[in-house]
């Protein structure tokens, strides 16, 4: 019985995304005693970098890896991560259908298989709820002086949300995920 079981690994059931941080401020409303008005600097830049991360269903484990675009190459870097940092469980990964997802040149791990989710169906995938809490909570009415410090500001961020896996389950631990996997 247990040399049986030994052949089969633990299933973890992640949703991965990307997304792209760069030095466009996001001015949003605040507050502020009246009658003084709230004065939010802006700036325009088309420097980014860009955020790939998978959030793991039922523990609200966040893992991520600042990558410097979105391709075939960073995507295989991305992966190859996760598969390591997992090595004795079998990963279910679920992502959208960008091209550098569905490319004949990822070469993914044994440990790995990857599940698309239906084309133009952001909403189906908790992680895109993560971004928006991290530009929430660490992005908005900012300004960085340069790409660099944008991206150490990011890093810290990822750091918190990873640390932070109460919060990240409460938001990607849908009732219809849940339901589907137990």
């Amino acid at each position: 019985m247990n040399r049986y079981r030994s052949k089969y690994l633990p299933l973890r059931l992640m949703f991965q995304d990307e997304s792209r941080f760069g030095l466009i401020s996001d001015a949003r409303r605040c507050w502020c005693y009246g009658p003084e008005r709230p004065v939010c600097p802006v700036t325009v830049s088309h420097q980014a970098v860009y955020a790939y991360a998978t959030v793991s269903i039922g523990s609200g484990q966040v893992d991520s890896l600042i990558l410097p675009r979105v391709d075939t190459m960073c995507m295989q870097i991305f992966l190859d991560e996760i598969a390591g940092r997992y090595p004795k469980e079998k990963l279910v990964v679920v992502l959208d259908n960008a091209g550098w997802h569905l490319g004949n040149k990822l070469r993914i791990s044994k440990n790995m298989r990857l599940l698309s989710l239906p084309s133009y169906s952001p909403e189906l995938n908790p992680m895109e709820n993560i971004w928006d809490e991290i530009r929430e909570k660490y992005f908005h009415n900012r300004i960085f002086k340069d790409i660099d410090h944008m991206e150490q500001h990011l890093l810290g961020a990822l750091q918190a949300i990873e640390k932070s896996p109460h919060i990240t389950k409460s938001i990607s631990d849908w009732p219809w995920i849940l339901d589907a996997i137990n």
